[in-house]
């Protein structure tokens, strides 16, 4: 089946065409640029920006794939989790072109696409196995049983990861997306020069508030700006605070559950140094490791396609009433 998948739940607009689970485009214009000088999403210019480039973004990845839109046998679109004026662009469009070409649609969850992703890379896992999807907007761990089985293991109680990274950017005034740039300014410093906290460390589930808040407390207690000389360290520590708690946490989710293979996807799923410590320690473990490659970790159509098209050859569809929504639990 030839699928046409639209992704806008957040901030980035994105079409691409899959045909028997092989990606044919993956289109994704983003907008940073629009929401750096406010330190994070505008909800309202987000949704803006999606209706402005939309059409324009499905034609590219017509384009990119050599088909037309005629070609076209299948829609997928994710209606939800997601910024619901965002969500509304992509699902509205997605509704015409159902309509005018006379195919089926299918509504996607965002979660559901993420852990699909992994299944659009060159390794696969079988199922069952447990799986981390970590963002801007999501912290959690599941059993997946199948591709709509999804059992939460543990869950934020507070701040996403992705979201920790974001404020810490902001408080060090180091600018947007600060998972990014916290990222990239990690590999000069020091992980273990300042010692942050690990919250709940006997739960299955996350907590980041705190981390956030020490960080908070010790530019409180500074006359100046930490200087460029000590902000690599500080990246270092705060980051290395957070790798701690995603990889030790799931990595016992697995040995808990008994399973031998571990999945991590999401926009956080990126970080090198998440990638890094989630490689060394699952080979310690014996543990199988499956992570996209980061085109698909970010958001991206091709998830959302790759997951539509499994869902429309299993004969499920959805109706032209299908509305957005923008809490949408897997479990």
């Amino acid at each position: 089946m030839l699928v046409l998948g639209i992704e806008s739940s957040c901030d980035e607009t994105a079409a691409a065409v899959i045909h028997n689970h092989k990606i044919h485009s993956n289109v994704i214009a983003s907008q940073i640029a629009v929401h750096s000088p406010y330190g994070g999403v505008v909800p309202e210019i987000a949704s803006r920006k999606h209706l402005e480039v939309i059409n324009s973004v499905i034609k590219q990845a017509l384009s990119s794939a050599g088909v037309s839109i005629k070609d076209i046998e299948g829609i997928a679109v994710t209606c939800g989790p997601g910024l619901i004026g965002s969500l509304l662009i992509g699902l509205s469009t997605a509704k015409a072109l159902a309509f005018a070409l006379d195919i089926p649609m299918i509504g996607v969850n965002h979660l559901e696409g993420h852990i699909a992703a992994v299944f659009l890379s060159e390794k696969v896992p079988t199922f069952p196995f447990v799986a981390l999807v970590v963002s801007g907007g999501h912290t959690s761990v599941y059993l997946v049983k199948n591709y709509h089985d999804f059992h939460v293991i543990g869950q934020t109680r507070d701040d996403a990861a992705g979201e920790a990274f974001d404020k810490a950017a902001k408080l060090l005034n180091l600018g947007y997306p600060g998972g990014v740039i916290i990222d990239k300014m990690a590999i000069k410093g020091n992980p273990r020069a300042v010692s942050f906290p690990r919250a709940m460390k006997d739960s299955q589930d996350f907590s980041f508030s705190g981390l956030k808040t020490s960080l908070l407390t010790m530019l409180k207690k500074r006359c100046h700006d930490f200087s460029d000389e000590e902000l690599p360290d500080i990246a270092a520590s705060y980051q290395e605070a957070i790798v701690d708690t995603l990889v030790d946490k799931t990595i016992k989710a697995a040995e808990d559950h008994k399973m031998d293979k571990i999945v991590v996807c999401g926009g956080v799923a990126a970080n090198s140094r998440l990638r890094e410590r989630f490689s060394m320690q699952t080979a310690a473990k014996n543990i199988q490791l499956f992570i996209p490659p980061v085109i698909l970790c970010t958001d991206n159509a091709a998830m959302i396609a790759g997951m539509g098209e499994i869902m429309l050859k299993n004969g499920l569809r959805s109706s032209l009433d299908l509305n957005a929504v923008s809490r949408w639990p897997l479990s």
